[in-house]
C-alpha cells in the first residue's frame, strides 16, 4: 500500500514549547518536522496539530504552525488523540491514511497510533520525525507500532509517494525546495 496525497492527512503530535527541549536531538527533530509540515502544506495534504495540556505545556512551536496557518490545532489531556476524541471527524471519516509524527514516541505517538490502527486506519509513522527523551524509547516505540500494523517510513518516502511522478510543475517545485537543498553536490 502506498501513501496517497488525496487519501491521507498529517497528524503532528504534541511538539510543544515546554516539552521539545527534552527530546533526543531536539533541534534536528524540529527541523525534520518543519520539513514535513511544509511539504504537506505545499502538496495540499490536511494537517492537524495536537497539543497535550497546552495551558501547562505551552502551544505547538510557532516554527511549525507558521508553516501551515490553515492547519487545525486540537487540545487534549489524554495521551491518545483517539481517547481524547479531539481529531476532526471529517478527516477521520473521509481519509483512511494517517501520516503521524511528533513526540513522545513511546507515549502520545504510540497510543494515538494504536488507537488509529484499532479504528481501521492505515497509519504511517515517520521514523525520522518522531522523538522521545531517549533513543531506547524511540526504538521500542517504533518496533511496537510496526508490530501492531503501522508502516514505518521516512520523510522522503512520504514525499515521493505523495508526488508519484517526476516532471510535473509540483515535483519541480518540491524537488527544488526539499531535495536539492539536502543532497550533496555530485
Amino acid at each position: 500500500m502506498m501513501i496517497d496525497a488525496n487519501r491521507s492527512w498529517l497528524l503532528v503530535v504534541d511538539i510543544q514549547e515546554k516539552l521539545v527541549a527534552a527530546v533526543h536531538q531536539a533541534d534536528q527533530f524540529v527541523e525534520n518536522c518543519a520539513w514535513l509540515v511544509e511539504l504537506a502544506a505545499m502538496v495540499g495534504v490536511p494537517i492537524v496539530f495536537s497539543e497535550q495540556y497546552p495551558k501547562g505545556l505551552g502551544h505547538t512551536l510557532p516554527r511549525l504552525t507558521d508553516l501551515a496557518p490553515a492547519a487545525q490545532v486540537v487540545e487534549k489531556v489524554h495521551f491518545s488523540c483517539l481517547s481524547a476524541n479531539c481529531l476532526p471527524s471529517e478527516l477521520l471519516s473521509q481519509r483512511k491514511q494517517v501520516i503521524i509524527c511528533g513526540m513522545e514516541s513511546h507515549v502520545c505517538v504510540l497510543q494515538t497510533t494504536l488507537g488509529l490502527i484499532n479504528e481501521g486506519k492505515e497509519v504511517y509513522v515517520v521514523a525520522d520525525v518522531v522523538s522521545s527523551r531517549t533513543t531506547h524509547d524511540i526504538q521500542l516505540a517504533l518496533a511496537r507500532m510496526q508490530q501492531a500494523g503501522a508502516v514505518i517510513v521516512s520523510r522522503e518516502m512520504v514525499l515521493f509517494e505523495w508526488l508519484r511522478q517526476a516532471g510535473t510543475p509540483q515535483f519541480k517545485a518540491v524537488s527544488a525546495r526539499f531535495l536539492q537543498a539536502t543532497r550533496p553536490a555530485v
